[in-house]
């Protein structure tokens, strides 16, 4: 039987649920409401979601995980997006297994998905660093951020 490490990450210590199937490890996700295997990136994910409800206070109904996406005609899967009903898309989020070093190549994946997605704010993740950008489109540049902003009605 092989368990991920369940490290510390960089984020707000949360409850999750696990239940362990045919010896694999699986944790609850709130938001797809299933049950999902527990991989590294998984962890990472699932972390950064309960950052975005509890320490940012944005909505679950907002926030979509793993959904299909075309890129330059290919099909790919963003990790988390965070979408306003009204404004549309607000913070498009990539995420790594711990062990996974954010280099300039994690950059232009993100980049390439946010084509498509056209997002407010990036965020890149593999649970230890965290980046955050703002997106300008008419300057055709992004700008890094201390951190995302907190919900609010205006967003």
């Amino acid at each position: 039987m092989h368990f991920y490490s369940m490290e510390k990450l960089n984020f707000p210590t949360f409850k999750l649920l696990f239940k362990n199937k045919e010896n694999k490890l699986f944790l609850f996700d709130s938001i797809r409401k299933k049950w999902v295997l527990h991989t590294p990136e998984e962890w990472v994910r699932l972390h950064c979601v309960n950052y975005l409800l509890k320490n940012k206070g944005y909505p679950a109904s907002w926030i979509q995980i793993e959904k299909e996406i075309k890129v330059y005609g290919t099909r790919k899967r963003f990790d988390i997006l965070v979408s306003n009903p009204i404004e549309g898309n607000h913070i498009l989020i990539e995420c790594k297994a711990p062990s996974i070093k954010i280099t300039q190549k994690t950059f232009d994946q993100i980049a390439r998905y946010n084509l498509q997605v056209k997002s407010k704010y990036l965020m890149i993740t593999n649970g230890f660093n965290h980046y955050f950008c703002t997106m300008n489109y008419e300057k055709e540049q992004f700008t890094f951020m201390k951190e995302l902003p907190k919900y609010s009605q205006k967003s």
